[in-house]
């Protein structure tokens, strides 16, 4: 009799933590979903990095201080992708850090070291801020990125280029 007891309270305590550790999950899950929109590439299994295909809803998180690199070429691009934030949030990094580094995408590059260190990453990230200067839409940036055309820019001609005034 105690036995099965026993077994019974054990089945019950172990069912209650399983349950408890679900529900938990979901509702960290919905809150997550709730502070950016999904990426439209499903992450590292896909051909395509992960992006989010629209304009994000809420405030974007800072880009890193530009001043706090010791040279000149990447100050130039943190410069540039602070001001182009919404653009970026909507493009894939084709380093392929949403496998490496969980990020969401172009954007996520800018808001820590990655982007100082990758060039990758600056090449997207100069392509974008030209071609939103030229007129494109985020949409058809994505397009040119995905098609490779941030592979043609070139890095060495930010040096002779002055400095981009502000980093909004």
């Amino acid at each position: 009799m105690k036995r099965t007891a026993f077994i019974f309270v054990a089945v019950v305590l172990v069912a209650g933590a399983g349950f408890g550790i679900g529900f938990a999950h979901g509702q960290s899950g919905a809150s997550s979903s709730q502070l950016a929109a999904q990426p439209a590439a499903p992450g590292p299994d896909s051909d395509v990095p992960a992006y989010h295909a629209s304009a994000p809803t809420r405030g974007l998180p800072e880009t890193l201080d530009p001043k706090q690199f010791p040279d000149a070429r990447t100050q130039k691009i943190y410069a540039l992708a602070a001001k182009v934030k919404p653009v970026l949030y909507q493009q894939p990094c084709y380093c392929r850090c949403d496998r490496e580094v969980g990020h969401t995408s172009l954007l996520d590059c800018f808001g820590d070291n990655h982007g100082s260190i990758c060039d990758v990453c600056k090449k997207e990230a100069v392509y974008s801020y030209q071609q939103t200067k030229l007129g494109k839409t985020p949409a058809e940036i994505r397009a040119g990125i995905m098609a490779g055309k941030w592979k043609q820019v070139d890095l060495a001609k930010l040096d002779a280029a002055p400095a981009a005034s502000g980093a909004k």
